[in-house]
């Protein structure tokens, strides 16, 4: 089950953007829900299989993306009955894979089954803490001044009219950078980065998490190469932050916010402090394509892998030889070899691909920072 992980990912979203939603809610909201849902397929999987393999015990731990995701549906409007359709449709299709791969190993009528109770019983534990997470949400209504801002804040990043009006102390209709910055101090930075840089700052907290949602507003346009060089200073380690492209007015505002929140998951993978969103650009929009992620992997990965070693040597002489900005020497001296076996390597790659390394060096360069 797990070895077909990406054709049953790229399925699955196939299947869940199938099921129409309710014309009141088709806009940004609910595109933001469809977003989320991109979290869940490979939390759901993990979670089908570990109750395959262990039995009824895992049916309890229901995955967070999938909690989050019932939240989401409910704050943007979206039926129950949609989002439960949603992932009936997934659990058809995955029976049948999983009906498929126990035919092939020759699995017992008795074992099929049992696996199969296994896999319904797990189903309706999902179901129900989906239904029981967006009842939770939808019965939820904001009470404190803290709360309400929050909301008023959401509906904006959602593309919806917020209820009512609420002084933020920030002029969305100027120019904006938006971060999002997680760990101890992050937010204390930021606020002195404003400072240093002459700029309003609106903040709010995400959730229960760690993670601050700011912008830094002002009336004239401030670029990220101008944050850049303050925010080194004033972040303390290890907080990480993430940084949107400059956007003016509240489009603007809400597509530096959505660019931020891309990166950071990246950021903390790689263990980087700062990371700004036009700097992996290409990799988020692939990240969030399971076409072109499983395209990239069945193009450039695999065929790497079929070399003695597993492509172990090709792909650390071809990481080096794009961080050194495709310079031989260069690439020699950061692997401590000489400038002949990185050019043997590189022809062998060629060779592999039957073509010069420059007509598909972008792509090959993008299918490797995916792997990482």
């Amino acid at each position: 089950m797990r070895t077909r992980f990406p054709e049953v990912e790229a399925s699955l979203a196939t299947l869940v953007e199938a099921v129409p939603a309710p014309p009141e809610v088709a806009g940004s909201a609910y595109l933001e829900y469809l977003d989320s849902l991109k979290a869940t397929r490979p939390a759901v999987l993990e979670y089908a299989v570990g109750v395959i393999e262990q039995g009824e015990r895992r049916a309890s731990e229901i995955p967070s993306a999938v909690l989050a995701a019932s939240r989401l549906a409910a704050r943007a409007g979206v039926v129950l009955d949609t989002v439960l359709r949603r992932y009936s449709a997934g659990n058809a299709y995955l029976v049948d894979i999983l009906v498929e791969e126990m035919e092939e190993t020759g699995c017992s009528a008795g074992d099929i089954r049992r696996l199969l109770h296994r896999q319904a019983t797990g189903f309706d534990h999902l179901v129900t803490a989906v239904s029981e997470e967006y009842g939770r949400e939808s019965r939820r209504r904001p009470v404190t001044p803290m709360e309400l801002r929050r909301e008023y804040i959401d509906r904006l990043l959602a593309g919806r009219q917020p209820n009512g009006e609420i002084e933020l102390g920030y002029d969305l209709d100027g120019h904006h950078v938006g971060l999002l910055v997680r760990g101890e101090g992050s937010f204390e930075a930021v606020r002195e980065l404003a400072q240093r840089l002459d700029r309003r700052l609106l903040a709010d907290q995400r959730e229960a998490e760690a993670v601050w949602a700011c912008w830094l507003g002002g009336r004239g346009r401030l670029g990220v190469e101008e944050v850049l060089p303050v925010l080194d200073d004033v972040l303390p380690r290890p907080a990480v932050v993430a940084l949107g492209e400059p956007g003016e007015g509240i489009p603007g505002w809400r597509l530096s916010h959505r660019q931020a929140k891309a990166a950071l998951p990246i950021a903390e993978r790689r263990e980087q402090s700062v990371l700004r969103y036009a700097d992996v650009a290409v990799l988020v929009s692939v990240l969030r394509d399971d076409l072109g992620r499983a395209s990239l992997r069945q193009l450039y990965l695999e065929p790497l892998e079929s070399a003695r070693d597993g492509g172990k040597a090709a792909r650390e002489t071809l990481r080096a030889y794009f961080a050194t900005e495709r310079n031989i020497s260069s690439t020699a001296a950061a692997l401590g070899v000489d400038r002949s076996t990185v050019t043997n390597r590189i022809r062998a790659v060629e060779e592999l691909f039957g073509r010069p390394l420059g007509e598909f060096a972008t792509d090959l360069e993008t299918a490797l920072r995916l792997a990482e």
